[in-house]
């Protein structure tokens, strides 16, 4: 089943399409992802330009999104304090990543950009989930886990609140400083920003681990909302038909995949992500050196 994408002036087999939407969805209801980190790369991988892919990735994210924060909803696992000071965060990062991305787009540079990001952040973030989660594993044989803290740099920063879902007593301003990291990656990448704010949640902010999938994907939803419409309004690099097929396999995935979240053990879950994230980086590494035969962009008119 060929389909013509507009934006990307590609045609493409649907059914690949659909089934990478699918996968998406797994992964957000399953590890409080969007999705977006393996999405945008595999998109890129198919020979979808980078900008079309990140723009795209991260409207199709926001289906995903919906029906993982509906899964976990029905079982208290979304703290919405907490996911409301992230999403001022997200909105206000989305903002600053707009300009970036029309800056790097302008100097030809942005699909560079997009891959090296890649590289950096999941080979960083993946490597830390690999070696938390292979020393829980190693340790928990009769033992009960310890609680987890946030970061002593969290603990200084004044004007405390209360999340009580979380078990928190913190100042808004270090979540609110997360949202707008993820924000902006968010823009640049095609990224819900689940595989930073998953990690940022559990290691900085200290977040009780059964609000940490609901409460990443609640912020995700509205995020990439916003990122959306400034991708639309500014860069225009949105495929709607190329979002359309992604949608119809990632809303079913997820619910499939936030099913078997509840049922699974975390520190299983953290490793096979890792394995996933890593994975990707180094298949991002290697396109940084790969020069293809014929080399297009999308670019403003």
């Amino acid at each position: 089943m060929d389909v013509y994408l507009p934006i990307a002036n590609l045609s493409v087999d649907g059914l690949v399409i659909v089934a990478l939407g699918a996968l998406t969805g797994v992964l957000s209801g399953l590890f409080g992802v969007g999705g977006g980190f393996l999405t945008t790369p595999l998109l890129i991988f198919y020979g979808i330009p980078p900008t079309v892919a990140a723009a795209s990735a991260s409207t199709q994210v926001t289906g995903a999104s919906v029906s993982g924060v509906l899964a976990h909803s029905k079982r208290r696992g979304v703290d919405y304090r907490m996911g409301a000071v992230l999403i001022g965060g997200g909105v206000i990062g989305s903002g600053f990543g707009a300009l970036l991305f029309n800056f790097f787009r302008a100097i030809g540079q942005i699909d560079v950009v997009i891959n090296a990001l890649y590289v950096v952040l999941l080979g960083s973030i993946g490597i830390l989930m690999a070696k938390e989660a292979l020393q829980t594993l190693r340790g928990s044989a009769g033992k009960q886990a310890p609680r987890r803290r946030h970061h002593p740099l969290v603990a200084s920063l004044p004007f405390r609140w209360r999340f009580y879902a979380s078990g928190l007593y913190i100042s808004p301003l270090a979540p609110l400083l997360v949202g707008v990291v993820v924000g902006m990656l968010t823009m640049l990448m095609g990224v819900g920003g689940g595989f930073i704010l998953v990690p940022a949640m559990l290691y900085i902010l200290g977040m009780s681990a059964n609000v940490v999938v609901g409460t990443s994907l609640f912020n995700i939803l509205f995020v990439t909302i916003a990122t959306t419409i400034m991708h639309s309004v500014t860069t225009r690099a949105v495929d709607i038909v190329l979002v359309a097929l992604l949608l119809l396999g990632s809303v079913s995935g997820a619910q499939f995949g936030s099913q078997f979240a509840v049922k699974a053990k975390p520190e299983v879950l953290r490793l096979v992500l890792a394995g996933i994230v890593l994975l990707v980086a180094f298949n991002m590494f290697l396109r940084l050196f790969y020069r293809p035969d014929e080399i297009f962009t999308v670019s403003p008119l």
